[in-house]
């Protein structure tokens, strides 16, 4: 909702005298002229935006043991459940914040919130509490969905903006609820864009913003001067765990297609998929192309028949915008598909041969082109408390891992106290070999581990390295 915040913009924003060539938004900035306009105050976007913003609690109530010694691996390796203690409840809370999109009681906050919760509420600034039902909760995207059960009266909202409008130096507010003090706003600027070396999901292209962002604030709102959402505050960079001025939000674009999946009554964001492998472009490569500057994506795979085949991309591409937007980096990329979804098309600008070309291609969901047979191993041996399923681009997709074409096994989850987690056994790993045999699917995995042989060579493929590791 727009409120005559512009005035505030216009004010507050810096610039002693715009370029030419800047956009027009741009133009209008200017510094503060007047101590009257020095004085102006951010308290409306405040009142618009912050009723909007929850608290958000996720309690998990685990079964512990009543001796801590009962955790210890080391003793249950000597002595197993040969003295079991009697197990206790023991609730833990985790504590974030999350902001309400629609009058119907949908919740957006981070995953990591709310991920171990058995039970989830929230808190409005007004002080009224609500239970809630979790609709999605999507690991690759840090972001899951909420409901509202059971709302009494109306439930404030806060309208999403579209965050490629967003510039570097704009002002925001971050809106949250750090250390659990209550309601918190603090102000800055969109420090920079497209930030895509954060380590947290495998979609990124966070806003980088100099509000203050605490623990607690994990799923709030950035808001930008008309008091609509551009991201959701997802994490800090922090020596000590205070802030220290480098907060990162995910953008609102992304919010509005887990909102829209949602909505659909999906349990998960289906992402696309175009069968093409991508790796970013450095100097050394750069100068091979004959670029004056790294730019873009290099295609060093296509999946035959996949939607990349079909329109056309070849080994050695270099692809430099989606729908005219610039791509560095493969997480960018993957993150202009996910904001254009499954079912629609993308225009792809490529150079090839030192000439730009345009391509179209198609946004598929990723194929199941065998059947997962997922499945957890619980016979003694090295994999013992690893899932296994069949890899495919679906399965690819799910866990986050780059799909190659290859085929064979590979490990879905892990159990953290399992001998699979102790052997050094890892979530994304390929199963290529067990003693020199190829590992072709999850039916003959669990045939080697039932023979339970003596000794124990592993061939694994952990990100396009092999790992050889043998056990007795």
């Amino acid at each position: 909702m727009r409120f005559g915040m512009r005035m505030i913009a216009v004010a507050l924003v810096a610039a002693l005298a715009a370029p030419a060539g800047l956009p027009a938004r741009a133009e209008e900035a200017r510094v503060p002229t007047s101590a009257g306009e020095v004085r102006l105050t951010f308290a409306p976007v405040a009142h618009h935006a912050g009723p909007a913003v929850v608290n958000v609690y996720a309690i998990s109530r685990r079964q512990t043991q009543a001796s801590p010694m009962m955790d210890d691996p080391f003793f249950r390796q000597f002595f197993g459940d040969a003295f079991p203690a009697p197990r206790r409840s023991r609730p833990q809370t985790s504590l974030g914040s999350g902001v309400i999109v629609d009058a119907g009681g949908l919740v957006v906050t981070n995953n990591h919130v709310i991920a171990d919760g058995d039970e989830v509420k929230v808190a409005l600034a007004d002080r009224r509490e609500f239970d809630c039902d979790v609709v999605l909760k999507d690991e690759q995207l840090d972001l899951a969905v909420l409901r509202i059960r059971n709302p009494k009266g109306d439930l404030p909202t806060i309208d999403l903006a579209d965050s490629d409008q967003v510039q570097v130096g704009d002002l925001v507010l971050a809106i949250g609820n750090p250390f659990g003090v209550g309601q918190t706003v603090t102000q800055g600027i969109v420090s920079a864009l497209a930030r895509s070396q954060v380590g947290i999901s495998d979609y990124q292209f966070f806003i980088q913003t100099d509000a203050a962002i605490n623990p607690g604030n994990s799923g709030g709102a950035l808001v930008d001067v008309d008091g609509r959402l551009v991201g959701i505050n997802t994490a800090i960079f922090t020596r000590g765990g205070g802030s220290n001025g480098i907060g990162f939000a995910i953008p609102s674009n992304m919010v509005r297609v887990v909102i829209d999946s949602a909505r659909k009554g999906g349990s998960t964001v289906e992402l696309p998929w175009i069968g093409a492998d991508l790796q970013p472009v450095t100097a050394d490569i750069a100068e091979t192309l004959g670029l004056d500057r790294p730019q873009g994506v290099l295609v060093t795979g296509v999946t035959a028949d996949g939607p990349a085949a079909e329109a056309g991309l070849e080994v050695g591409d270099l692809v430099t915008a989606v729908d005219g937007l610039e791509v560095s980096d493969p997480r960018v990329f993957n993150y202009r598909l996910a904001t254009r979804g499954v079912g629609h098309e993308v225009d792809l600008t490529l150079n090839r041969d030192g000439g730009e070309r345009h391509v179209t291609v198609r946004l598929i969901a990723p194929p199941e082109t065998i059947p997962s047979a997922e499945v957890t191993i619980d016979r003694p041996s090295p994999f013992q408390g690893a899932t296994v399923a069949n890899l495919s681009p679906a399965v690819a997709s799910r866990i986050g891992l780059p799909y190659r074409g290859q085929t064979g096994v590979v490990i879905t989850d892990i159990d953290r106290r399992s001998p699979a987690a102790r052997v050094g056994l890892a979530r994304g790993d390929i199963v290529v070999a067990v003693n020199g045999a190829e590992v072709a699917d999850t039916a003959q995995l669990q045939a080697v581990v039932a023979d339970e042989p003596m000794l124990w060579r592993l061939t694994i493929d952990r990100g396009g390295r092999i790992i050889r590791m043998a056990f007795r």
